[in-house]
């Protein structure tokens, strides 16, 4: 009984963690990324990726041998965002299998393989996302990860996750699908604007300069997913006596401050998913993909055979959405 108890007490402890994840997307951009912890060791910039390293580790050395292990926790750094509240001593973990324990989780492999890829030349990495709808559960976890990374205004969402009712009565269920920027290869949302404000990077993400952009939203019409949005200014606050302080924090995006008060960019501007650039940049994968409670995001390199994304493309479930108009999406589902 005593070791249930402890059990279930270690796993409200990281479930009262998950919300933390997204507030640890802008490590790298408040120079968090590169802390160590007092015992020494490297902790990543991700959160979510050094609880997985952590508890990867634990499992490793005890092996498989028993239902629950005792281990000896590191202590998490004090500016670290809480994702284990937990400090060195014995914590009580449940032990995967012994096949699970020959390979790292896949969060931590991403990580590994995002790392990788960064060291190489821009134009010899294509980034690509794989969404596998069997494991979505549709919280929408992932939804308010990237509004939270991004700092995103009402009726300004990244990712929104489309539900669909099937079947007929009393057969009926749901099924959820994320909907990013598909980040075409060949993007009818570029080619329109009249001032060349958008366009796609050599490793293949589709950028915004707020900065050019004029706010005509020709882009937003072309684009056939709808994965593109105007931000016309608006706060969840409106209509309440003062901002709050998270409405006047500047947004991170493509590595700058842009902060929305006075009406300058974004303020105007056409905003849509550039797979959390700023985060790629310091080694870190998408909010999107380390808070999903499922595990149904994937990322990395097309041009890394090696690599978990390349990998995922080639099963026969993968399937992209209007692959008819010839825009080679780089987001790809498994059905």
């Amino acid at each position: 009984m005593a070791a249930q108890a402890s059990r279930r007490k270690f796993l409200w402890k990281l479930a009262a963690g998950l919300p933390a994840l997204a507030a640890g997307g802008v490590l790298a951009h408040i120079g968090l990324a590169g802390k160590r912890g007092g015992n020494g060791s490297q902790f990543p910039g991700d959160p979510a990726v050094w609880r997985s390293k952590f508890l990867d580790k634990a499992r490793a050395e005890k092996g498989a041998t028993a239902a629950l292990d005792t281990i000896d926790a590191p202590v998490r750094p004090s500016d670290m965002p809480m994702v284990m509240d937990v400090s060195r001593g014995p914590v009580t973990v449940a032990s995967p299998l012994a096949d699970v324990l020959a390979k790292p989780s896949d969060l931590v492999r991403m990580q590994d393989e995002l790392k990788r890829a960064m060291e190489k030349p821009i134009d010899q990495r294509k980034w690509v996302m794989v969404i596998d709808l069997e494991k979505c559960v549709g919280c929408s976890a992932c939804t308010i990860a990237c509004i939270a990374e991004n700092l995103l205004p009402p009726g300004v969402v990244y990712r929104p996750v489309i539900e669909e009712e099937i079947g007929e009565y009393p057969n009926v269920s749901r099924r959820w699908l994320p909907r990013p920027c598909m980040q075409c290869d060949d993007p009818p949302c570029t080619p329109v604007c009249p001032v060349g404000a958008t366009w796609k990077r050599e490793d293949g993400i589709v950028v915004i300069d707020y900065n050019r952009c004029i706010g005509c939203r020709y882009c937003l019409v072309a684009c056939p997913y709808s994965a593109r949005y105007s931000d016309f200014g608006e706060d969840y606050s409106d209509g309440t006596p003062e901002k709050q302080p998270y409405e006047e924090a500047a947004s991170p995006e493509y590595g700058r401050e842009w902060r929305r008060d006075g009406g300058g960019s974004p303020v105007g501007n056409a905003r849509k998913c550039q797979f959390c650039i700023h985060r790629l940049e310091a080694g870190m994968l998408p909010a999107c993909v380390t808070t999903c409670i499922g595990g149904a995001t994937y990322f990395g390199d097309k041009n890394d055979p090696d690599s978990l994304a390349s990998e995922l493309i080639k099963s026969p479930r993968v399937m992209r959405l209007k692959e008819d108009l010839g825009t080679d999406p780089k987001v790809y589902y498994l059905v």
